[in-house]
């Protein structure tokens, strides 16, 4: 894997890629999930999520000709998850994805910097993410970063706590980017 590390939309061409990146990367949480009918439906809903037409952008990271990395970026929670009842009305990231051999290289890092500048580049104040509460290794990710829990903007899908995190574009410390 060649260490540089381009960050761009997606193209057409890679479409298909990214859907089995998603399911590649998304398929660890499958035994953990409370329910198999709830896991089958969330996996579909993933790998159709790549042709929703709500999306706002798909980011991409890629080294050389390989894709490493997927997000994907929502202008308010209407967008994201046919909730506006949440009233984010700021970018929303969701479905971040990292193919499990690029794990721990700043993969995630680097998309969550660039929708960040996407953020900023919309006027807002804040970039949102939601996760389930059984991605604990993800968590961690959002929270050394910089993201703060927001209990107000939570909701339950099915059985499951759905999470979310804010990132303050404007706060004092801003994105933490060592390693």
């Amino acid at each position: 894997m060649s260490s540089i590390l381009l960050i761009d939309e997606l193209q057409e061409q890679d479409k298909e890629t990214v859907r089995q990146l998603l399911i590649d990367s998304y398929n660890q949480y499958g035994e953990h999930y409370p329910n198999p009918e709830s896991w089958l439906e969330y996996l579909e809903n993933i790998r159709s999520s790549v042709d929703n037409p709500e999306i706002d952008r798909i980011l991409v990271a890629k080294s050389g000709p390989f894709v490493l990395g997927t997000l994907q970026l929502f202008e308010t929670s209407e967008k994201a998850y046919g909730k506006p009842e949440l009233e984010i009305f700021s970018p929303i990231v969701r479905l971040l994805a990292v193919h499990p051999a690029a794990r721990g290289h700043g993969v995630a890092r680097a998309l969550l910097k660039e929708s960040l500048q996407y953020a900023k580049a919309k006027g807002a104040d804040y970039l949102y993410l939601h996760s389930g509460e059984i991605m604990h290794k993800a968590i961690r990710l959002y929270e050394w970063l910089g993201f703060k829990r927001d209990t107000s903007k939570e909701f339950f899908n099915k059985d499951v706590l759905v999470k979310c995190y804010r990132f303050d574009l404007y706060e004092e410390g801003g994105f933490h980017e060592s390693n």
